[in-house]
């Protein structure tokens, strides 16, 4: 399969809505998405920016992102929050999942981050699986993904 990853551009928003809407779907909340390409488009790309998204793209079509935006921990220092990684469904299993991880990671390393965190609904096995395959810990009495910086290095050291 030939995919590209990339940084999104300001008019892949309607796509990546989708996307968005189709993750609400699978997670059994598919009215709850009230985001807009407007919020997306200017939130994303105005003068201060408040997240990252790098998009999968195959034949023209994104058929995944990962969206991404700065954070703090109190106990660590500078981290990245992964606030969603969507593949759509019919291209789940086929790499880009683990190509928009990849790229995620090195984003992170690049900004020179302690940890990267997301989350995973305790119901989502097939992720759950995904996840600690890769190396990250699933912190099932927070619910809570980490990825070490020494986790990242070693993500990295693999790549």
């Amino acid at each position: 399969m030939n995919y590209s990853i990339r940084k999104a551009i300001k008019s892949d928003m309607p796509q990546v809505l989708d996307l968005i809407k189709e993750l609400a779907s699978f997670e059994k909340e598919p009215h709850a998405v009230e985001v807009t390409i407007e919020d997306l488009q200017a939130d994303g790309f105005g003068p201060h920016p408040m997240f990252q998204c790098f998009v999968a793209e195959v034949n023209h079509a994104i058929e995944g992102i990962a969206l991404v935006y700065n954070r703090y921990s109190t106990w660590k220092g500078k981290s990245l929050h992964l606030e969603d990684l969507i593949v759509s469904e019919s291209m789940r299993g086929s790499g880009l999942g683990t190509a928009l991880l990849d790229e995620v990671i090195k984003y992170g390393h690049d900004l020179g981050v302690k940890r990267i965190n997301w989350e995973v609904l305790d119901w989502n096995e097939p992720a759950i699986a995904f996840y600690e395959k890769k190396g990250a810990q699933v912190k099932r009495d927070w619910d809570v993904v980490h990825l070490s910086e020494q986790g990242i290095k070693d993500y990295i050291a693999k790549l």
